[in-house]
């Protein structure tokens, strides 16, 4: 009974996360400053909030020196993942940033049967073609944000790079809260070696308000430190096509969202509500298909 029950607990915990991710594109438009200092703040915010915490509870952060440099390899990847994220929100809309996010389903349809060493399957390049439809009918429609829907795109691309190494990593057994704390210090330092030899940006020299500041931990505490630790922990049953097809939701909980905040700024085109229903309808036949097959195989 316990082994039936597990799969949908961590589906609705994805989900939850989910929800947290989609309120980030919520606060990424109402902090004002860059997104390069948003995402060293969150990310160093996340790191020292999760340090802590497992210090508290006296968890071990021990892990072989081999893969804490992965870990912090992975974290330049999220990294650029969040900065680009940010970046779209801040030159298009929350809508159209989260719409065009969804792609990563498509990228995790070729790179997970490459890391994970298994065939291609033909519905998942199906399901990731319906999503890239999806973002046609986006393009068309809300052509202005054509720079906005770029960045996105290389948003969604590192997004689903690191969920499946993360997806690697757990399968050899890799403590997830481990995983995720180095993977926000190494971020963090990313973004400060970027800082000091790449570029004449300090993001530890702007100057937040106190708004900021509250988003800001709202966002390093909750929508990342403790989501991102569950997210990478449902993986040890979940796969990674399942987890990057789920989180397609998140444009969804966002648009919603983004249209009880904004109101009129966040309204769009009937051809960009088109491409997000088609997107949203692909995740529920990929949920109805995935069911179906374990039915019958059991």
């Amino acid at each position: 009974m316990t082994k039936k029950i597990l799969p949908y607990k961590n589906h609705l915990l994805l989900h939850m996360v989910i929800l947290f991710w989609g309120f980030t594109g919520i606060l990424g438009k109402l902090i004002s400053i860059d997104a390069f200092s948003i995402v060293w703040i969150r990310m160093l915010i996340a790191f020292v909030s999760l340090f802590v915490y497992l210090k508290a509870i006296k968890f071990s952060i021990r892990t072989e020196p081999k893969r804490v440099l992965q870990f912090i390899g992975v974290g330049f990847i999220v990294a650029i993942h969040w900065i680009t994220f940010f970046h779209a929100i801040k030159i298009s809309t929350v809508s159209v940033a989260l719409a065009t996010l969804a792609t990563a389903t498509l990228f995790t349809s070729f790179l997970e049967p490459l890391f994970f060493k298994r065939r291609i399957i033909w519905y998942e390049i199906l399901f990731g073609g319906l999503v890239v439809a999806g973002l046609v009918m986006i393009f068309n429609f809300e052509t202005e944000y054509t720079w906005g829907i770029i960045t996105a795109l290389v948003s969604a691309f590192t997004a689903s790079l690191f969920t499946t190494i993360n997806g690697k990593l757990v399968s050899k057994g890799e403590k997830p809260r481990n995983i995720t704390m180095y993977e926000m210090l190494g971020g963090t330092i990313g973004i400060t070696l970027f800082s000091l030899f790449g570029t004449d940006q300090y993001p530890w020299q702007v100057d937040p308000t106190f708004s900021d500041w509250v988003y800001l931990v709202i966002l390093g505490v909750v929508c990342t430190a403790y989501a991102f630790v569950v997210s990478v922990n449902v993986m040890r049953e979940l796969s990674p096509f399942t987890v990057s097809i789920s989180i397609n939701m998140e444009p969804v909980y966002s648009i919603l969202l983004a249209l009880l905040f904004f109101g009129d700024d966040e309204r769009m085109s009937l051809g960009f509500y088109g491409g997000a229903l088609l997107i949203l309808s692909t995740i529920l036949a990929n949920a109805w298909l995935k069911k179906r097959l374990r039915v019958k195989s059991s």
